[in-house]
Order: C-alpha cells, then structure tokens, then sequence
C-alpha cells in the first residue's frame, strides 16, 4: 500500500514532521521488546528528490539504492560521503512503481509494487539480465548471503531462491504475539533482519527463526532532525517522507539510517552490533550536515 485514504494522510503528515509517540500506525506502547534510540556518529547528504525504497552499503564508501514513483523509479549507486549518483538506471518498465533492491553473487534484484515483477540486472554494468514474476505486492528486500528476504506490506517474510524466485519459506512477525504488519525495507545483519515499518518512526530487529521482534530502534529524533533540514531546504515533508533505508557497514559494525525524500543519512551505533571479522576498520567519513 502507497496511498492511504485521505484520513489517513491527514493523520499521517504531523506523524511524518514530529512523530509524536504513540501515533496510531505505530507498534503498540504494550510491546514486550525494547525500545533503543540509535547514536548518530555521522552526517551525510541524500537526495531530497530520492523517494528510497532500497538501500545497501557495498564497500569502498559506495552505496545501493533504489527509488520508488512512477516516472522516477531506478536503481543508482552512490558516493556515501558527497550522496552523488555515479551510476543509475531506471526500472525496465517504465510504467512500474519501483521498490527494494539488494545485491547477491553479483546480481542486483529490483522489486516492483505492484507489477509483480522483480528485475535481475548486472552487479556492474546494471543492464538488466533477467525477470521473475511473483504474486502479491513486493515492498523490501535483502538476502542472507544466500537466500533473497522479501517484504510485500504485510507481517510475512519470504525467503526466495535467487536462480528462480520461488518461495523457500515464510516467517511472520510478531511482538508479543501480535502480527507486525506494513514491513517495508530490509537488512540482513548478523543473524537478523531488521525492517522499516511503513508510516512509523521504528524499525523492527527480527529473529529469523521466529518471526519475533527482539528490539524497535526508534527514530523519532532522526526523523525530525531531517524534517526540520528539508523545511530549511524549502522542501515540506509529506505524509509519505518517512523512515526508510537501512544499511550495515560491517567494518565500522555501526547501521546507515534514511528516509524517503530525506536529505541527510544516518550513521549510528546500535546495541549488539559488531565490527565483523575480516573487515578492514576505518574511522567515519567527516560529518556533513545535509
């Protein structure tokens, strides 16, 4: 889902400039995992016109990132430490609203909303390579180094063989019980997956092998810092310019936080996350106020 009722977009749009807590989409104030906020240790500017639907650190201070609107959608790579596009192309269909990407063996899977279409493009050249056709909606997706995890809005997770796309097995989410729906965007990091939840300010820290949520990261300060810099900018945020992109820099061991139309990244510290082993250690790229 893309576009909520119009009493939801009324809702929704102070949620998207303060977040206050305890907004109607977000996880329930009874919820047995804990609540951590994440420590900035950096800045880094992000295109304000970049609706991210996808993101991924691919080493040497790169980015993948892909981008969702019909007209708009693509999959670019990007400089971490200036947000410039070096290379980008858009999603095949022309027509489609694209979605999450993830790069696995060299291969990039691109996501369509509601197309039922998921693009394999060249890890290099990005030129597109092949096609797979799945039912329902595709939102987010990641892979565990050997398998694809999709999200489409509801509370499953679907691991995926990347030769053909089929369905392995289906994880639901729950905390305390109860499903979590609206996953979106995903990251594969040390044994769990992390996923933005639609229209809040938390991303959820999943057990693969349970579906439950062992923690919510809460980025309610770092989605008003980049509401507050895009009205700075001359840009006001929408009900939709909300959390969204997550990725892991294993040899800092620190998560890149952003949003749809955000103009700055997140580079944070969170609990349990570790410096991974053969990971060459480099001090944070100097912090840029976006």
């Amino acid at each position: 889902m893309r576009f909520p009722s119009p009493l939801l977009c009324l809702t929704a749009l102070l949620p998207a400039l303060s977040f206050p807590a305890g907004q109607a989409a977000a996880p329930s104030r009874t919820a047995k995992a804990p609540l951590v906020r994440p420590v900035v240790t950096a800045r880094y500017p992000h295109d304000l016109t970049a609706f991210t639907q996808g993101l991924q650190y691919l080493g040497g201070g790169l980015l993948l990132e892909s981008t969702g609107q019909v007209g708009k959608s693509g999959v670019r790579r990007v400089e971490l430490k200036t947000g410039k596009v070096v290379q980008s192309v858009p999603t095949p269909i022309s027509t489609a609203f694209g979605e999450g990407a993830t790069l696995l063996d060299g291969v990039i899977y691109h996501l369509t909303w509601q197309e039922g279409v998921a693009f394999a493009l060249d890890g290099k050249s990005m030129r597109e390579v092949g096609r797979f056709k799945y039912k329902g909606e595709g939102w987010g997706i990641t892979n565990d180094g050997k398998a694809l995890i999709t999200s489409d809005g509801s509370s499953a997770l679907s691991w995926r063989d990347p030769k053909t796309f089929a369905v392995t097995k289906t994880v639901n989410v729950t905390d305390d019980g109860q499903p979590v729906k609206n996953l979106n965007e995903l990251e594969f990091v040390q044994g769990f997956v992390y996923a933005n939840v639609w229209l809040t300010p938390r991303v959820a820290k999943i057990d693969p092998k349970t579906g439950a949520v062992t923690a919510w990261i809460d980025l309610t300060p770092l989605a008003r810092e980049a509401a507050a810099t895009a009205l700075r900018k001359g840009v006001k945020p929408t009900f939709d310019d909300v959390p969204n992109g997550i990725a892991f820099i294993p040899e800092r061991g620190t998560m890149l936080l952003g949003g749809k139309n955000w103009p700055t990244l997140f580079e944070v510290r969170l609990p349990g996350l570790k410096v991974e082993s053969g990971a060459t250690a480099r001090p944070p790229l100097p912090r840029t106020r976006g």
